[in-house]
C-alpha cells in the first residue's frame, strides 16, 4: 500500500486532512480549531509522504517529525500521524486502540472545559458568576462529572477585576496570553473566593480542575494552591508556563509541586516525548496533559503516558478544540492508556453540524461523563463528502475529488 495524496481543507476554521492510498483506503484527521493558518504547514509535508506505506506509521512519521515544534507547530505532524493510524486500522479491519496495545477500558471518562462565555449572561468573574457557572455545568447534556474552570490569567478576570496584578493589562496583544506578573492581595483573595464558590456549588459527585495561566509568578501559584487545598481540586493547570509557551520551566514547577497537596498540572504545549522526559523524571508536576493534536500523535502520547505511570504521575489529555475527528482520536488512545489516566478533555468547541457531515457517532456520545469505545475500524469516524462539500472554503473545492 502506498500514499498517493495528502490534502488539507479548512472547514469552519479547522484544518481537515485527507490522506489517500492506492488501495482506496482514506485516512482522516483534524487540527485543533481555530488554526486555519496551519494549512500550508500540512501541505508542505506532502512530498515527504507520497509513495510511503501508511501502515508503517513510525517510519513515515520519522520523515517529518523534525518539521514540528511546541504548540501550535506540532499540529501538522500530529494530525498526519492520526491519519496514518486511521489507514492502518482500516487496512487491518480493526480499531486503532488494538494497534496501540489493546483496550484497557471499555468506556473512557471525559471532562468538560466550560467557558464563562457559554454561561447565559456571559462572563462574570465574581463568586456569584462562578456559582452560576457551576449550576449551568450540571445542566449540560452528557452528565459530565468533571469540569475545568478557566480563570485568572487564563480568562478575562485579569482585565475585569481592577488591580488584579502588578502589571500592565494588554487588550490588543498578538499572542494568546500576554499578561504576567505578581498578584495583588485583593486579586488573590478574589480568585480564591471565585474558585471556592464554583467548587462548593458543584457539590458532591462532581469535581473541577482550574485552568489559571500561564502568567503566574511561582510564589503566587504556591499561595493559591495552598489556599485551596481543602477543596480537593483535580488540579491547577498551566500556571507558570503552558498553553502556547514555547518552553516548560520544570524547575519552577517542581518548587511548587513539592510544597502543596493541590495537584499541579501542565503540558498541553509540549511536542514529543523527549520534551516530557525531564518534566516526568524530575516529578515536577502531579498531572500531565499532552494533546494528541500537538504532542506528535497517538504513539507519542502512549509512550509518554507509560513513562509517567512509571513515575507515579497521572495523565489527563488535553483536547478542548480538537474537533470531531480529534475526539475520535482521543477516544482511541485513551482506551489504551495505563491506569494513571484520569479523563480527557472533551472537544466541545465545534459546531453541531459536524455530526451531520461525518459518520461514526450516533449523536452526542457522552453519557454520565463517559463514552463507549467503538469497535469500528480505524479511528471510527469518517467524513461524509456529499454532506461536507457545502462547508468547504474558497480554494478547497477539490478536497473530496
Amino acid at each position: 500500500m502506498k500514499i498517493t495524496d495528502l490534502k488539507c481543507a479548512i472547514i469552519a476554521s479547522s484544518p481537515v486532512i485527507r490522506m489517500t492510498t492506492d488501495e482506496g483506503i482514506t485516512g482522516w484527521s483534524q487540527i485543533e480549531t481555530p488554526k486555519p493558518y496551519l494549512q500550508p504547514m500540512v501541505l508542505q509535508l506532502r512530498d515527504w509522504l507520497i509513495g510511503q506505506d501508511p501502515r508503517d506509521v513510525e517510519r513515515v512519521v520519522r520523515r517529518i517529525r523534525v518539521r514540528g515544534g511546541f504548540k501550535p507547530f506540532g499540529s501538522a505532524v500530529s494530525a498526519i500521524e492520526h491519519a496514518l493510524w486511521d489507514i492502518a486500522g482500516k487496512a487491518a479491519g480493526i480499531p486503532v486502540y488494538r494497534l496501540l496495545g489493546g483496550k484497557v477500558r471499555d468506556q473512557v471518562r471525559t471532562y468538560r472545559t466550560l467557558y464563562q462565555a457559554e454561561v447565559p449572561g456571559g462572563a462574570d468573574h465574581t463568586p456569584a458568576g462562578y456559582r452560576r457557572w457551576a449550576d449551568y455545568g450540571k445542566s449540560l447534556d452528557g452528565g459530565f462529572r468533571m469540569f475545568k474552570l478557566p480563570t485568572a490569567f487564563h480568562s478575562s478576570m485579569v482585565q475585569d477585576f481592577p488591580n488584579f496584578f502588578y502589571g500592565d493589562v494588554q487588550r490588543d496583544a498578538p499572542f494568546p496570553y500576554p499578561h504576567k506578573g505578581v498578584m495583588t492581595k485583593e486579586g488573590m483573595d478574589h480568585l480564591v473566593a471565585c474558585i471556592t464558590a464554583a467548587r462548593e456549588t458543584l457539590g458532591e459527585g462532581y469535581n473541577t480542575a482550574v485552568d489559571a495561566g500561564p502568567g503566574f509568578m511561582p510564589l503566587d501559584v504556591l499561595r493559591l494552591a495552598k489556599a485551596v487545598e481543602h477543596l480537593h481540586l483535580l488540579w491547577i493547570e498551566d500556571t507558570v508556563t503552558g498553553d502556547y509557551s514555547p518552553y516548560v520551566n520544570h524547575d519552577l514547577y517542581k518548587d511548587i509541586t513539592f510544597n502543596t497537596t493541590t495537584p499541579i498540572h501542565t503540558g498541553e504545549q509540549i511536542y514529543l516525548r523527549q520534551n516530557y522526559k525531564h518534566l516526568i523524571e524530575s516529578h515536577a508536576v502531579n498531572v500531565i496533559g499532552p494533546d494528541p493534536c500537538d504532542v506528535g500523535g497517538l504513539g507519542e502520547m502512549k509512550w509518554i503516558a507509560e513513562h509517567a505511570d512509571l513515575h507515579g504521575i497521572a495523565i489527563a489529555p488535553h483536547g478542548t478544540a480538537n474537533g470531531i475527528l480529534g475526539l475520535a482520536a482521543l477516544i482511541q488512545v485513551s482506551a489504551a492508556l495505563p491506569d494513571n489516566f484520569i479523563a480527557f478533555e472533551y472537544p466541545a468547541r465545534f459546531e453541531p453540524f459536524w455530526y451531520d457531515i461525518t459518520e461514526g457517532f450516533d449523536g452526542f456520545p457522552v453519557k454520565d461523563g463517559m463514552i463507549d469505545v467503538p469497535d469500528r475500524p480505524g479511528m471510527g469516524v469518517v467524513m461524509n463528502p456529499k454532506a461536507a462539500r457545502k462547508h468547504l472554503t474558497d480554494g478547497d473545492s477539490g478536497f473530496f475529488d
